[in-house]
């Protein structure tokens, strides 16, 4: 093993959720506003999940004002306070675009079933 990935794997987090596409989350993210920081969350649906290790990213996708709002998190930053799974969608695919072109009932996706 390098220096390098020694270091990486400090860095690795381990308190977060298993996460796919469609999920629903809740992500509370640090935001720096002049000299004063507060947590905001963004609730939304996951898109897609990119890079693994260290680059890993979600971008989440949320309807707000009637207007789409996309955010992409790395997912090992430590300006990321926590991800909460809200709940597991059910999708075909890894990627959702599509849901870029569907509002409201429409871009809801059903809930996957639970085994057991």
């Amino acid at each position: 093993m390098t220096v390098l990935d020694e270091i990486v794997q400090d860095q690795i987090r381990t308190d977060l959720p298993e996460l796919a596409s469609g999920d629903t989350v809740r992500v509370s993210a640090k935001v720096v506003e002049g000299n004063r920081e507060r947590v905001q969350v963004f609730e939304g649906t996951v898109m897609r999940l990119r890079g693994g290790g260290i680059n890993r990213s979600i971008t989440v996708r949320r309807i707000a004002s009637g207007v789409g709002v996309e955010r992409t998190f790395k997912v090992n930053s430590p300006r990321i306070e926590k991800i909460e799974v809200v709940r597991h969608g059910q999708v075909r695919r890894a990627q959702l675009y599509f849901l870029r072109d569907r509002v409201g009932k429409a871009a809801t996706l059903r809930e996957r079933r639970t085994r057991g």
